[in-house]
């Protein structure tokens, strides 16, 4: 049988041959790189495509499907000008990762994968 969304995701997560994913928030959320993951997973030939899909889209489109809700960064803003700036950069280059949060998907709590269910 085919795994889920889920189950590909779980397995992309707890593998090491990927840099564009990792878990995040201590292993309760998510963490896609949208630019590395185009390339690492999505321009996949077709014999090694994880997903059916090439479009990052689609697979934002799966995690809405399977409940996942996305998480904005907060980030402390500081007084002074100049660390301000820099962390504005900081925040820019961070703003192709994508945080992806479901309760049922927890690296802590495997067994909670087989509630993760499609909407």
């Amino acid at each position: 049988l085919p795994l889920c969304f889920p189950e590909k995701l779980w397995k992309m997560l707890e593998s090491d041959q990927f840099q564009s994913i990792w878990w995040s928030e201590g292993g309760k959320c998510v963490a896609i790189n949208k630019d590395l993951f185009e390339v690492e997973v999505l321009g996949r030939g077709v014999c090694q495509r994880v997903f059916n899909t090439q479009h990052i889209k689609s697979v934002i489109r799966q995690l809405n499907l399977y409940g996942f809700t996305k998480m904005q960064r907060d980030f402390q803003r500081s007084a002074s000008l100049p660390e301000f700036l820099a962390e504005e950069a900081a925040a820019s280059a961070h703003s192709q990762i994508l945080y992806y949060y479901n309760p049922s998907f927890n690296r802590a709590h495997p067994w909670l994968l087989g509630t993760c269910k499609r909407r």
